[in-house]
């Protein structure tokens, strides 16, 4: 079954999840050609290895903490916290708390 996405001009709510964080999913909240945003959800300790997109890339911690390491720094990252990446840097997450975090990435044509 096909994921339902965020049709143009639908609103859709990003709050923090609180009570429900720890039964949330990822979810792709829209896709087009050009841009992809997700929201994450990483209970605590959970990581996301090094890796690295074409397109640029944003990290907005909507609730809880990661850290971040990019381009050879690490950092935390609390909630109301966004970063922005260059496309092409390497970087990596871990949940330090449960958390959710808006992705979006510039998608390049290959």
């Amino acid at each position: 079954m096909a994921i339902a996405h965020a049709a143009p001009g639908q609103l859709v709510d990003v709050q923090p999840l609180g009570d429900k964080l720890s039964e949330s999913r990822n979810v792709a909240l829209f896709k087009t050609d050009e841009l992809e945003v997700i929201r994450l959800v990483m209970p605590a300790g959970k990581t996301m290895p090094s890796h690295w997109v074409k397109g640029e890339v944003t990290i907005h911690c909507l609730e809880g903490e990661i850290s971040l390491t990019a381009g050879g720094q690490t950092r935390q990252m609390k909630a109301s916290q966004l970063v922005w990446l260059e496309g092409g840097v390497d970087h990596a997450l871990t949940a330090v708390q449960d958390s959710s975090l808006l992705l979006t990435i510039v998608l390049r044509k290959q």
